[in-house]
């Protein structure tokens, strides 16, 4: 990243430059992305292309001022964080299923960062409802968050009887096993320990925007935090708003100049129409 990059995505957060990457100044840019880059999969039944490539990564976020899914987000964050010294590895994960199985591989990207001051840290802008600061990522225990209580733990073997193992020394990144992140006693993914790079995602990105299967293509989300410690989400024509205490409204949208009034002021997202569902079969489900 240039530094006219680095200030514009500063912008956009209302963030400004760390001093050093602490882990204090990691949990607020973790934070603040939350609360104004949204997590939404509009490129997908827009027929935008979804390119990893960190070049592309930032136009998108930073120049076109919009948001996306796991692969992008976090993508670009890992970009940011290298640009201010944070040690960064980027980590691939498999998410659990409604009933208990594990997704395809490639299934999420998470980054696993490192601070000045002798932290490693889970970050994850990307995973839509989510915990709003980074996990620590060595603690076995609960971690009071804001969206829940999460629990980091030593993954068993998976459906075929494979455990994970470590990364290995010199790899930039860790070097025990597989882990599963819990949220409320539920396991949310399972992240394998050996380091990515950004085009290793690009099979588990392609499904996702394409597969018939994949949630991704039957549902229309866009979904971020308030500065309440709430969030509002936008699937389909349904605009919901959750607050911090768990209370709950929704509306229905009629008219296409609302939904794109509310991508507009709610998300920061100008769009020129109304995106249409790309595969109907199941579009209930939100991602």
């Amino acid at each position: 990243m240039n530094s006219a990059q680095i200030d514009a995505y500063l912008c956009r957060l209302g963030a400004a430059r760390p001093a050093r990457p602490t882990a204090e100044a990691l949990r607020e840019l973790h934070l603040l992305h939350l609360r104004t880059v949204p997590f939404e999969n509009l490129s997908i039944h827009l027929g935008e292309e979804i390119v990893l490539e960190e070049k592309r990564l930032l136009e998108k976020v930073v120049g076109a001022g919009r948001g996306g899914f796991c692969y992008e987000l976090n993508g670009a964050f890992a970009a940011l964080l290298t640009a201010f010294g944070f040690g960064v590895t980027t980590l691939a994960g498999r998410v659990y299923g409604d009933e208990g199985r594990l997704g395809i591989p490639y299934d999420h990207l998470a980054l696993l960062v490192r601070t000045v001051d002798g932290g490693e840290w889970l970050a994850d802008v990307g995973f839509g409802a989510h915990s709003h600061y980074p996990l620590a990522f060595a603690e076995r225990g609960d971690q009071p968050d804001p969206g829940g209580t999460f629990r980091v733990t030593a993954a068993g073997p998976d459906a075929a009887g494979v455990r994970g193992v470590g990364g290995g020394e010199g790899g930039g990144g860790p070097v025990a096993g597989d882990v599963d992140v819990l949220r409320d006693g539920r396991p949310q993914y399972r992240l394998e320990a050996r380091p990515r790079v950004l085009g290793d995602f690009t099979a588990g990105a392609w499904w996702h925007s394409t597969s018939p299967a994949s949630h991704f293509t039957q549902s229309l989300v866009c979904s971020r935090i308030t500065e309440d410690g709430g969030r509002i989400t936008l699937s389909g024509r349904t605009f919901k708003v959750s607050a911090a205490d768990g209370s709950r409204e929704e509306r229905e949208l009629e008219r296409d100049e609302e939904v794109l009034a509310v991508y507009r002021e709610r998300f920061g997202i100008g769009l020129d129409r109304v995106p249409t569902v790309r595969n109907p079969r199941n579009a209930n489900r939100n991602g």
